[in-house]
């Protein structure tokens, strides 16, 4: 019998893992995910690494090794979490060449207090990617207006990049066209484009959870009768922006040369109002050649009950349209929306890196003050 997650990848679905810990690695927890849920990668951000390390002791050994070392919070950090992205890496490799390295891939972002600071951005991805040293690894670099060249660089050198938070459709039309610009100057530098990938990362639930707020502050029951919708007609919209520029003889020209698309990845799948669904973002958002990222919650519950019913996207155009033009009359301002969530989106992953900072220099303290006493 075909499980809801065998149908998501019978339908184009790549499903991955929103998550990563050592804990993971070392249990075998992820490697029966892959092996019996049809997971084919992970993504990570600065919420999971803060999670991971704080919440177990895996960290421990190498957390003494880098303070016998001397190593400064900054160093700890990137060691840390660059050693779990190459032993995930190393775990999904067998799924990466199965692929042509489609799949298989596991995500590792920049620093996030980075995000506005062009350079920055482009020197930390070469370093990450340098550091990992494995072919499936995705550079993740969040879709800010700064972000944009550095995702053209990155792509230039030949770097395979996760484009995350984005949250606009005019911003995703911009972020496609970054990555192609990379496209030509990577060809132009004598690389492979059959060897660079890349996905943008379109985060979902959050759509719902600011426009909601705003509906129901609105407080009719027009206006009630609209939430929960959003972020799917938002996503829907994208997958419209994608065929739209993928079919383009700008992008033809480069498929000749071996490029290939940046797929969409539904982001933020996770459902936050408990009157929803909790597989809204998994079935709702099916269609061929998109990736779906889950946290672990989520992807339980498609395994356990989701009900995929093919192609969910590309017949819904109109409606997802209709439902924007319903919100923009009851005076919610779409530009506005996906301002905020940008803005919130980085203040909480720079939250969770200065969080990830103190922690960390804390365990090398004790690490430290253990050695001595010892």
């Amino acid at each position: 019998m075909t499980t809801p997650t065998q149908a998501l990848s019978d339908a184009g679905v790549s499903i991955w893992l929103d998550d990563l810990s050592r804990s993971r690695l070392a249990d075998g927890s992820l490697k029966a995910l892959v092996e019996e849920k049809n997971v084919v990668g992970v993504t990570t951000n600065p919420t999971i690494f803060h999670l991971a390390i704080t919440k177990t002791h895996g960290y421990d050994a190498q957390l003494a090794g880098l303070a016998a070392a001397g190593a400064d919070v900054e160093h700890a950090i990137f060691e840390i979490t660059t050693a779990d992205v190459a032993d995930a890496c190393d775990l999904l490799a067998p799924v990466a060449d199965a692929t042509q390295g489609v799949d298989g891939r596991v995500s590792i972002e920049v620093d996030p207090r980075l995000a506005w600071d062009t350079a920055a951005t482009i020197a930390e991805a070469k370093k990450l990617h340098t550091k990992v040293g494995r072919d499936n690894v995705h550079i993740k670099i969040p879709a800010t207006l700064e972000g944009l060249e550095a995702i053209s660089e990155t792509i230039a050198a030949g770097i395979s990049v996760n484009v995350t938070l984005i949250f606009s459709l005019e911003r995703y039309r911009a972020v496609i066209n970054a990555y192609l610009t990379g496209l030509e100057k990577a060809k132009a530098n004598g690389h492979d484009l059959s060897q660079i990938h890349s996905v943008a990362s379109f985060f979902v639930s959050r759509v719902d959870t600011e426009i909601d707020k705003r509906l129901e502050a609105i407080g009719t029951e027009a206006a009630k009768a609209l939430k929960g919708q959003a972020g799917l007609a938002n996503a829907r919209l994208a997958y419209q922006v994608y065929e739209e520029e993928f079919s383009t003889e700008r992008f033809r020209l480069l498929a000749d040369a071996g490029a290939r698309p940046q797929r969409p990845l539904w982001a933020s799948t996770g459902v936050k109002d408990p009157n929803l669904p909790d597989t809204l973002y998994v079935t709702g958002l099916v269609a061929p050649g998109v990736v779906n990222t889950m946290p672990e919650k989520t992807l339980e519950a498609t395994f356990d009950h989701a009900q995929v019913t093919g192609d969910t996207v590309t017949g819904a155009y109109a409606q997802a349209n209709a439902h924007l033009d319903k919100l923009a009359a009851l005076g919610i301002d779409y530009n506005d929306v996906v301002a905020v969530l940008e803005s919130e989106g980085l203040d909480k992953f720079v939250a969770s890196w200065n969080e990830l900072l103190g922690d960390i220099e804390a365990g090398l303290a004790a690490q430290t003050s253990a050695s001595k006493g010892a």
